[in-house]
């Protein structure tokens, strides 16, 4: 027998009793005569002493232990000496005294400590990636996960959902990502795909009258990496029938708060119900799609009171469709010119020309573009901004969704710079009413906001033909601190309205027909209302973790660059087994 109990488990309850326990060594301490070891398992740490007045051959052994070997100990549960407990461990009233000892594994000097919370580089930390997982923070992390989804199965297995595994080998559809392909030795010259996301065969189970479905789903996008973002990734993905937006919504919510106050209860969610905000007010109020509502600090609309401006940055750009929105920043009058460089630049880096800034300092209206502005205006401005002396107003001038993109990105930098972005508190949002389509500048194209199956709202059905641009979608996004945690959409059923979404996206009968045609023809043999909602819960669990990327709530993640480094992968196959798929490699030139 390898343990009567894990490395975790022992009390003062279990004082006399004869213990076998086994694990890594995760120190060894040499007291001059005695040895202590704490020896540690998935579930905790146990402190081992070896006395030489007892078993001399265990003692003698323990002499040549290290960290990180595998060990197995026989021994006594007692009490420690009065003065020596460890308040910080659950077995820090108790010790083992050993008098067996056997090595199941020796281990060499691993390349960074395992019993220390010090940085170490994450190549070096994904390289090793089984030991990463062995520290204190990767095992807490992992096991969060396993709770979370543990929440999610039991509040869905209650709520009548059935758990559908769909394929993962599907057929390719143009649309979204780039798609991850996948050879046919079969059929040669054919190809599969990874899903990016079980969308389709979701809404085919609706057809097939599942009526409630979910699936922690693996998905797979080959696209540019960043901190919340790896080529494979998990969802929650859940889909119902005869439904509509409030139902998935209410469902998603509920789901939410027990997952946060069960999971981090320490933390203040502070608003319920979750509130909601139409895309354009959440736009327009914090200059993001996705708002951090920990704080407030909104944004203003000044188009109206420089309409007719003789600062023709301003009145020219209203003039043209554009607006002219601003950001209050309290006390920031003082701020150093450098400080209001980067904002400048950070602007820039989302496409604006330049930031314009006003500040009340001294009883006067100072800045660079002060002069070019009418007393009325000015007076004005103060007046709509509610800016007070000690104030700064910054101020972009563009189309609706560039100025506030650029002032949501510069709202969220002095949040940062302030400390206002408290992880200790969590807020969140529903942003709804999102728009239809997104129009292409340059060629003048739309393509689906969310996918082309989204159903419009009602009462915007009819601007699919005459204006397609402010058509309003039946999407729904849950935001917390700023975050996309989940996302989805009531879908069209209705094979008329089907139509008119695809002629307003520029997809022909005979496109519409070999992109979707097994939902088409699925959809003309009875499809329920039915809609549903995709959880990024590699995203939500980093959150909850308060880690920076997502790679720290994944076992076996890829970096940066979407190469597994512990592996080597991706690598080259023989030469042979590419042949065997029928397919050559061509190499781009150096």
């Amino acid at each position: 027998m390898y343990r009567t109990h894990t490395c975790g488990k022992l009390t003062t309850t279990d004082v006399g009793q004869e213990v076998t326990l086994s694990g890594w060594v995760h120190r060894r301490r040499d007291h001059g005569g005695l040895i202590f070891i704490d020896l540690r398992d998935r579930y905790g740490i146990t402190q081992v002493v070896f006395d030489p007045s007892g078993n001399k051959d265990a003692h003698i052994s323990a002499e040549s232990i290290r960290s990180e070997f595998v060990i197995t100990i026989k021994g006594v549960v007692r009490g420690r000496p009065e003065g020596q407990s460890n308040k910080e461990m659950s077995t820090g009233e108790i010790e083992v005294l050993a008098d067996f000892i056997e090595i199941l594994s020796r281990a060499q000097t691993p390349p960074f400590e395992i019993d220390q919370d010090k940085e170490v580089g994450e190549d070096v930390r994904l390289k090793y990636r089984y030991l990463d997982l062995r520290r204190q923070r990767m095992k807490k992390n992992i096991e969060l996960r396993h709770r979370v989804i543990k929440s999610i199965r039991d509040f869905l297995d209650k709520e009548e959902f059935l758990e559908i595994e769909t394929p993962i080998l599907i057929k390719g559809t143009p649309e979204g990502s780039r798609e991850y392909i996948v050879p046919s030795r079969i059929y040669p010259g054919t190809f599969f795909v990874l899903p990016q996301s079980p969308q389709q065969l979701k809404q085919l189970l609706m057809v097939a009258g599942m009526d409630k479905y979910f699936q922690i789903a693996r998905c797979f996008r080959d696209e540019d990496q960043r901190g919340d973002r790896q080529p494979e990734f998990t969802q929650l993905d859940l889909e119902m029938s005869f439904i509509d937006e409030d139902d998935i919504m209410n469902l998603n919510e509920r789901l939410l708060i027990k997952l946060l106050t069960d999971n981090v209860p320490n933390k203040e969610i502070l608003k319920t119900p979750v509130p909601k905000l139409t895309w354009h007010d959440a736009m327009s109020k914090y200059g993001s799609d996705k708002p951090d509502l920990r704080f407030e600090m909104p944004l203003s609309d000044v188009s109206d009171i420089v309409s007719n401006s003789e600062f023709k940055v301003f009145s020219g750009t209203i003039q043209h469709g554009g607006v002219v929105k601003c950001l209050r920043v309290s006390n920031g009058a003082d701020m150093p010119r450098s400080e209001t460089d980067s904002y400048e630049e950070l602007a820039k880096s989302y496409g604006a020309k330049g930031l314009a800034y006003l500040s009340w300092k001294d009883g006067e209206v100072k800045g660079p573009i002060a002069k070019f502005l009418s007393e009325d205006e000015l007076k004005r401005i103060q007046e709509r901004t509610e800016a007070v002396e000690g104030d700064n107003v910054f101020f972009m001038a563009d189309r609706f969704d560039l100025a506030c993109n650029v002032l949501g990105a510069v709202r969220l930098k002095i949040a940062d710079k302030l400390g206002l972005r408290d992880d200790s508190k969590l807020a969140l949002c529903w942003i709804v009413d999102f728009p239809m389509f997104e129009l292409d500048e340059e060629t003048g194209n739309f393509s689906a906001a969310h996918h082309p199956f989204t159903s419009p709202k009602h009462e915007d059905a009819e601007l699919l033909t005459t204006d397609p641009a402010k058509a309003r979608s039946k999407a729904y996004d849950l935001v917390m601190n700023g975050v996309e945690i989940a996302g989805g959409s009531i879908r069209i059923h209705d094979a008329a309205l089907q139509s008119k979404v695809f002629d307003a996206l520029g997809i022909s009968k005979e496109d519409a027909k070999l992109r979707f045609g097994h939902m088409l023809e699925a959809f003309s043999y009875g499809a329920p209302p039915h809609g549903g909602i995709a959880w990024g819960l590699d995203r939500f669990i980093m959150l909850l973790a308060d880690e920076p990327n997502i790679r720290e709530v994944i076992a076996f993640p890829k970096d940066q660059k979407a190469k597994d480094i512990m592996t080597g992968a991706p690598t080259e196959l023989p030469a042979e087994q590419v042949a065997e798929m029928h397919i050559k490699v061509s190499l781009p030139k150096a």
